[in-house]
């Protein structure tokens, strides 16, 4: 039986990290254990997490999960941004 496939990059912003952990599912995201809209509390910084899934059409078709260190919110959306945006090229180049 064959394993999913499962996509994971690293990025970075200021002192933000992210460790991202993309998946094919239903377009659950988790950061630290947390769900997505309880950890980003201010609208500004989902938008910037959401950009790369926007763009490519994406939205529902990965799960995400995150562990995000250092920095603050906005930073770290940031770094997160570009995790997501380094797994989905990861997953198709187009």
């Amino acid at each position: 039986m064959s394993e999913p496939v499962k996509y994971i990059t690293l990025g970075r912003r200021k002192e933000s990290t992210a460790r991202v952990r993309m998946e094919p599912g239903s377009g659950l995201i988790t950061i630290n254990g947390r769900p997505f809209e309880k950890y980003f509390l201010r609208e500004t910084d989902r938008i910037i997490v959401l950009q790369p899934l926007a763009l490519t059409e994406a939205k529902t078709k990965f799960n995400i999960a995150a562990r995000l260190t250092g920095g603050g919110l906005t930073g770290q959306a940031g770094a997160l941004r570009l995790g997501i945006a380094r797994a989905l090229l990861n997953a198709d180049e187009s």
